[in-house]
């Protein structure tokens, strides 16, 4: 009898343990230890490759329709690219949630003057497309560059794993530099969500190439700017670039 209260006892005790451990808050872990997205809003990046003898004649035609594609939905930005890249053009598209860019293709799938006037003339120029779905990291903003002309340089950065909770204070710190100092403007700073994960994109404006090229030399002298690069290295995989022109016809230009 004693044998079997022992028994009885352990086994209520295991049960109010089991009890207790289930009642307990299940504890969170979140892969963010940093600022995260708030809101819907994301950037499509698209890059076109245009046919070598027909590059002229597209951006012709893209100047004279872009109005047809821009009644459905923002454009941020038309560039054709000077250096890094031959025969192309990239744009940058604004919406506010998955479900208006899904609406906004429909339309654009049924609208005949779209079709007719631009699509079936346009889609034989190219030899290929791409995109990407970017979002502006928490610290940064859209900013249009302080006058119209000049050039643009998209800065694209493979990052190690983790976001911008692992490489955002240092990397914001690069960006801070060069704004702070003078040497350059920040139009954007973002980060991938589809296509190539762990990839930041600054784009950068200056006045010209020439001037891209003495800011450069100038910054790479700058103690600041120096230990501010070199903390961001350790979370860089590697990193390419783009010089690009704005079309006439970009909002930011």
């Amino acid at each position: 009898m004693i044998q079997i209260r022992r028994i009885l006892g352990k086994a209520s005790r295991h049960a109010e343990h089991c009890l207790s451990v289930k009642s307990r808050p299940t504890p969170r872990a979140w892969i963010s230890t940093g600022p995260q997205q708030q809101h819907g809003t994301f950037y499509e990046f698209r890059t076109y490759y245009i046919q070598p003898h027909l590059n002229a004649a597209f951006l012709k035609l893209t100047n004279e329709k872009i109005h047809l594609r821009t009644a459905h939905s923002e454009l941020i930005g038309y560039w054709s690219v000077e250096y890094g890249g031959l025969n192309q053009v990239f744009h940058i598209w604004k919406y506010d949630s998955y479900a208006q860019r899904a609406s906004v293709r429909a339309a654009l799938a049924q609208d005949p003057n779209w079709i007719e006037q631009y699509i079936s003339k346009a889609m034989p120029m190219l030899s290929s497309q791409d995109n990407e779905v970017t979002y502006l990291v928490p610290w940064s903003k859209i900013q249009k560059p302080p006058k119209d002309g000049g050039v643009f340089e998209l800065a694209t950065f493979q990052m190690k794993p983790g976001g911008p909770a692992v490489w955002g204070r240092a990397f914001q710190a690069v960006v801070g530099t060069h704004t702070g100092s003078g040497y350059a403007h920040a139009v954007g700073v973002f980060h991938s969500e589809f296509g190539q994960l762990n990839q930041v994109f600054v784009l950068w404006w200056f006045e010209s190439a020439d001037q891209r090229a003495a800011i450069r030399h100038t910054s790479h002298e700058d103690a600041r700017v120096v230990a501010a690069v070199r903390e961001s290295a350790a979370y860089l995989v590697s990193h390419k670039n783009k010089l690009m022109l704005p079309c006439a016809f970009s909002p930011i230009k």
